[in-house]
């Protein structure tokens, strides 16, 4: 099984960027599907971006057009490049295979207007 560890949340400013990152370990990273979950408060799980192993990649019509997942697999990362960013998009992103197993503790993500 893989396990994930998340990174790069913080504080922006509206209109702003972040990059997050998720570094995965187990031997079979490279063949599972890979997305962006994130939950914000008083407000069910969603999935944002999704990365299949071959590099196809799916986005919730939310973020379509502001968010960029990516793979390298020679290094078990996933990323995903946040850009102009809402205050809506405030909450704890996890990243995880698509469709999810296990969770971890996520990165918060925060938006300030």
């Amino acid at each position: 099984q893989v396990q994930l560890v998340e990174s790069g949340g913080g504080l922006v400013q509206a209109g702003g960027s972040l990059r997050l990152s998720c570094a995965a370990s187990g031997s079979t990273f490279s063949i599972n599907a890979m997305g962006w979950y994130r939950q914000a408060p008083g407000k069910q799980r969603e999935l944002v971006a999704r990365i299949s192993s071959s590099g196809s990649t799916n986005y919730a019509d939310s973020v379509k057009g502001r968010f960029t997942i990516s793979r390298d697999n020679r290094k078990s990362t996933v990323y995903l490049q946040m850009n102009s960013l809402k205050p809506e998009d405030t909450a704890v992103y996890y990243c995880n295979t698509a469709p999810p197993r296990w969770w971890g503790q996520g990165t918060q993500v925060t938006v300030s207007s």
